[in-house]
């Protein structure tokens, strides 16, 4: 006799992932999401949240396409898969391992996609192999855990941001409401998301703007680390929150012989001439895929002290964060003026460039450390104007270019969590290396082609420099680059991390 299954069908949380992609409103999206997790059950919270968000709430569990896309499985007419149950095959799948266990695996996958119907059999292929994207990013699903929790965001948004776990973050949020949210706090040794910063229009508009109580540091062309320190324990972490301390045994060793017992700073690390002088971009980077050192040595520079020696700095305001990071590593501070007057942030934006640097960050003394938030209180000022925007696709070239992706299409990123929005395309500043690298990676990330166009995936960030930005209706943004010249490639980051639509909107002349 059939039985109705027990929970929450699986089917219902690849219908809503389905709804949230198809919308742009970010109230419609929230609106999906807080219905779906409202009808959970407390066990199904955590691995529908992960599935939501892209992930699985195991983590890599080791599954490949080479793994299941050939499991022979005709696709069920009726959902009967409950999200308890795949969680739980999940689970039994990572738990594998040892001879024989490749096999153990294609056996359980098998029995369950022969219980699958075709929609969530893609889901589910997706996100076994790490390719689900949809429009359940981390502010939206954010929003909807404090909507179907009834609880205010701000609680939910910060234990988020110290716990760097959302479906651990909405558990805490179902089960113990605001006491359980603030009970997360900064943990040494776990990485915290980074604050992050605006483009200003200008060096004398970002002063005004936060009233001339500010820092004007330096912008290093480095790459973005987060240092903890615990005893005798040292880990680093890039600005994706991976780790690669095994890789950096020099900065490992400096930070160990710092004063101090405990701490956690934000800076930047980059490899120098033996003038002083920074090293390209990729040259930093190259040591972040490294298995181990290598001859060319990192410099840190730090600009942040989260936490010393047992005390939490995060809510502190900038200046007496600057002040602890004085006491313990004066010695790799950022170069940065305190309170300087227009003139005197002017001549050190000179002094950045004459440097080799970008340009400068304008900073409010008195905000606090916005873990994993964009904000107006950190500026970034450069001679000219740079976005990282998600590369959608590429044109085939012609000419001398023939036989070589070229042309690209790019992206910003929807705030809201929709896919990327196109604002422009270019093929200047594109060097023959590039090229090379373009036409052997891109297929790599293909979504689809025609004729001219080889379609991407949301993976790729690059930065782009441009002269300004103006209104069109040649791009759904209803705007277009002016004058964009590709910089460079930025592997340390994700389309998560691309600038928004808001930020180029932010460029249009006044």
């Amino acid at each position: 006799m059939f039985r109705l299954p027990s929970g929450v069908l699986f089917s219902q949380i690849v219908a809503t992932s389905r709804d949230v992609g198809a919308t742009r409103s970010r109230k419609v999206k929230v609106g999906a999401l807080r219905e779906a997790l409202t009808q959970l059950e407390p066990a199904e919270v955590e691995p529908v949240v992960a599935w939501l968000s892209g992930e699985l709430r195991q983590g890599r569990i080791g599954i490949g396409w080479r793994t299941i896309a050939d499991i022979p499985a005709t696709p069920a007419d009726v959902p009967s898969v409950t999200v308890s149950e795949l969680d739980g095959t999940v689970t039994a799948v990572a738990g594998i391992s040892g001879s024989g266990s490749a096999a153990r695996r294609r056996e359980l996958l098998a029995d369950l996609f022969a219980r699958t119907t075709a929609d969530e059999r893609d889901f589910l292929l997706r996100l076994l192999t790490g390719d689900l994207r949809q429009g359940a990013l981390e502010g939206v699903m954010t929003d909807a855990i404090a909507a179907a929790a009834d609880l205010p965001v701000e609680p939910v948004r910060r234990a988020f941001m110290l716990s760097g776990r959302l479906p651990a973050t909405a558990v805490a949020a179902f089960d113990g409401g605001v006491d359980a949210l603030t009970a997360f706090r900064l943990e040494v040794g776990r990485p915290v998301r980074p604050m992050l910063a605006s483009p200003a229009e200008s060096l004398t508009d970002a002063w005004t703007e936060l009233g001339g109580d500010v820092s004007v540091e330096y912008k290093l062309d480095g790459a973005r680390i987060q240092v903890h320190r615990n005893g005798d324990e040292v880990r680093i972490f890039t600005r994706t929150l991976r780790e690669i301390t095994g890789s950096v045994p020099e900065l490992v060793e400096l930070v160990a012989g710092l004063p101090c017992t405990s701490a956690v700073f934000d800076g930047e690390t980059l490899a120098l001439t033996d003038s002083g002088r920074p090293r390209p971009f990729q040259e930093t980077m190259s040591r972040f895929g490294a298995e181990s050192a290598r001859d060319l040595l990192l410099h840190p520079y730090f600009f942040d002290c989260l936490h010393l020696d047992g005390v939490d700095l995060l809510d502190a305001p900038l200046e007496q964060r600057l002040d602890a990071l004085e006491r313990v590593a004066p010695q790799h501070r950022i170069p940065g003026l305190i309170r300087p007057d227009s003139d005197g942030a002017a001549t050190h934006f000179d002094d950045a460039l004459a440097a080799g640097h970008e340009g400068v960050m304008v900073k409010s003394l008195t905000a606090p450390y916005a873990a994993g938030r964009r904000g107006r209180a950190w500026q970034k000022v450069k001679p000219e104007h740079t976005l990282d925007l998600v590369v959608l696709g590429a044109e085939w070239g012609y000419g001398r270019r023939t036989g070589y992706l070229s042309n690209l299409h790019l992206g910003a990123r929807d705030p809201d969590g929709g896919e990327p929005i196109m604002v422009g395309k270019t093929f200047k500043g594109l060097t023959d290396a590039l090229l090379q690298w373009q036409t052997d990676e891109f297929p790599r990330h293909e979504r689809s082609r025609d004729d001219h166009t080889v379609y991407l995936h949301p993976d790729l960030v690059v930065e782009i420099e441009l002269d300004g930005v103006q209104v069109s209706t040649r791009y759904p943004g209803g705007l277009a680059l002016r004058f964009a010249r590709v910089l460079r490639y930025r592997p340390d980051k994700t389309a998560a991390d691309a600038d928004t639509i808001d930020a180029v909107r932010a460029l249009l002349p006044r």
